[in-house]
């Protein structure tokens, strides 16, 4: 059975790795392009369960999607105008 998520709960890298199902350069790619927000402490990264929730949310998603068809477009409209 999946582990609930927290909100208030700190994770490390690794658990929030199995929580999410990532491999471990995945969670590193995420944490330094700053798209999973941390605090770094003793020289390890601590992830607050809000931020966790708040990556599987539907809205990131819609969010992503948004972002994805707006930045397709313009590429499309670059092309056409060769």
């Amino acid at each position: 059975m999946p582990e609930e998520i927290k909100s208030n709960a700190v994770y490390t890298t690794e658990e929030t790795q199995k929580i999410l199902k990532l491999s471990p350069s995945t969670i590193k790619r995420l944490l330094k392009k700053g798209l999973i927000r941390a605090n770094k402490v003793g020289g390890q990264y601590r992830i607050l369960g809000k931020e966790i929730l708040r990556l599987v949310s539907p809205e990131v998603e819609k969010q992503a999607i948004k972002s994805y068809l707006k930045l397709k477009s313009k590429i499309v409209d670059e092309i056409n105008k060769w």
